[in-house]
């Protein structure tokens, strides 16, 4: 029923009508506000139902057509689900405002340290995990937060250090006292795509919004 709306909807409709897209959390506050206002400009009366969530639940919406198409980290494994990259960002390291004189240090001192990552279910607290402890192994001191916001306001506050993708950078770190490093190459760093269900007629203007975040990208400077 779901897919023979969506037929419906991309035969009747040439640009795009309602878009039900799901973000992660990780993306979200610092992409949707811009792809909002661009999608509104280039799709005039398009009625926009974004959700963010988790990628497990996005993928899970999907499935179940409630979602037309997701943001999330690649890759997915998931059968049944298709997309296309997006854009690549690093992993930057956020330590307390009196450590900005510290060298920069490796996976392994990393590991070492107070390392403060997203609670479990957030796919960014994967990667960090499997930059910093590439054997599985957790790091030795490990503090959970619920967004990257509270784990930067931790740092500030001088309990351990973290990793923010690059994009979070602005909005994160504009009233905190802290300082940002670069890691040593090869840096972690994720990619960022867009996935839709192989079957929904609509996959040439999920095509088209995923182009348009490429353009939101491209315009934003280097943090």
């Amino acid at each position: 029923m779901d897919e023979l709306e969506e037929f419906v909807r991309a035969r009747s409709q040439p640009v795009l009508g309602r878009l039900r897209i799901g973000i992660i959390p990780t993306v979200a506050p610092y992409l949707l506000p811009d792809l909002i206002t661009a999608l509104q400009d280039r799709y005039a009366g398009i009625e926009l139902r974004p959700r963010e969530a988790v990628t497990q639940k996005l993928v899970e919406d999907l499935q179940e057509g409630r979602r037309d198409a997701a943001i999330l980290a690649l890759p997915l494994t998931e059968s049944g689900i298709t997309g296309m990259p997006l854009f690549e960002e690093e992993f930057v390291l956020v330590r307390p405002a009196e450590e900005a004189h510290h060298p920069v240090p490796s996976a392994e001192g990393l590991r070492a340290m107070r390392l403060l990552l997203l609670e479990e279910g957030h796919c960014f607290r994967d990667q960090a995990i499997a930059f910093c402890a590439p054997a599985q192994t957790p790091p030795r001191d490990l503090i959970e937060g619920s967004s990257l916001s509270t784990l930067v306001q931790m740092v500030s506050a001088g309990i351990g250090v973290t990793l923010v993708p690059e994009m979070a950078l602005p909005i994160e770190t504009r009233s905190a006292r802290v300082a940002l490093q670069r890691l040593a190459q090869p840096r972690p760093s994720r990619v960022i795509g867009m996935v839709w269900r192989n079957s929904t007629p609509l996959a040439d203007q999920m095509r088209d919004v995923g182009m348009l975040v490429r353009e939101i990208m491209q315009d934003r400077p280097r943090a």
